[in-house]
């Protein structure tokens, strides 16, 4: 890619980084990403990166070890003029394994610049439902 892309709306910035992802490529995934020496990545083993290379090595180590699909699915979308906040539930693919793996939750933040929306943090965590559904059946009292 010979030009930085630019995009209109965190949607767009979200669809092309999770295509970046089923080619497995690094380099073009770091395109989606903000220039800010704060970007953040916590993988699903808790383990947090700050800023682009040791994002970038990251990711580069993950598609060298399997080729991965994501599934994901938008819980809720939070936007305002210059920031936006996506959770989702991801369900992951591994190479040939039919079998799906996780779900995970996630969140990404974007940040809209002169070069459109990025993406600034994306956080991922195993889901663990079980404590949502004891969570879902406690009684809730507005106050």
């Amino acid at each position: 890619m010979s030009q930085t892309p630019s995009f209109a709306t965190p949607e767009d910035a979200e669809n092309a980084f999770y295509a970046a992802i089923a080619q497995g490529d690094a380099d073009l995934l770091m395109h989606y990403w903000a220039e800010d020496e704060e970007t953040l990545c916590v993988h699903p083993t808790g383990v947090r990166l700050t800023g682009l290379i040791p994002i970038r090595e990251s990711w580069r180590s993950i598609f060298s070890n399997a080729s991965i699909r994501i599934e994901g699915e938008t819980i809720a979308r939070w936007q305002g003029t210059v920031m936006a906040v996506h959770h989702l539930t991801e369900i992951l693919f591994v190479g040939d394994d039919p079998a799906p793996h996780g779900p995970l939750h996630v969140t990404h933040v974007y940040i809209r610049g002169a070069g459109g929306w990025r993406l600034v943090s994306r956080h991922a965590s195993a889901a663990d439902d079980g404590h949502q559904a004891m969570a879902d059946a406690m009684p809730h009292t507005l106050h």
